[in-house]
């Protein structure tokens, strides 16, 4: 049990890094192309697109993209739930 949510928060905190990274990096790195951005974008783009859709369809086109918040806040209450369910279930 202790070995899962370890690997778990692992998980959290890799995912996590790389969304803050790939914000970080977006407001240096202009080329799209660059090997580095074009690695962070493949892996963090499947959990940030659902959230720019969400977010676009109650504050239209507003300019800043927030998609990155909402995916760490929904990260974490995933990351939150999934270990409380593994905690309750190892009792």
């Amino acid at each position: 049990m202790w070995a899962v949510l370890k690997a778990l928060s692992v998980f959290y905190d890799i995912l996590s890094f790389l969304i803050v990274a790939r914000v970080i990096l977006s407001w240096f790195i202009r080329d799209p192309y660059n090997r580095l951005y074009m690695i962070l974008h493949q892996i963090t783009e499947p959990l940030l697109a659902p959230c720019r859709r969400l977010l676009y369809r109650f504050q239209g086109n507003f300019g800043l993209d927030f998609s990155p918040v909402l995916a760490l806040l929904l990260l974490t209450v995933i990351y939150r739930v999934l270990c409380s369910i593994i905690i309750g279930v190892g009792m």
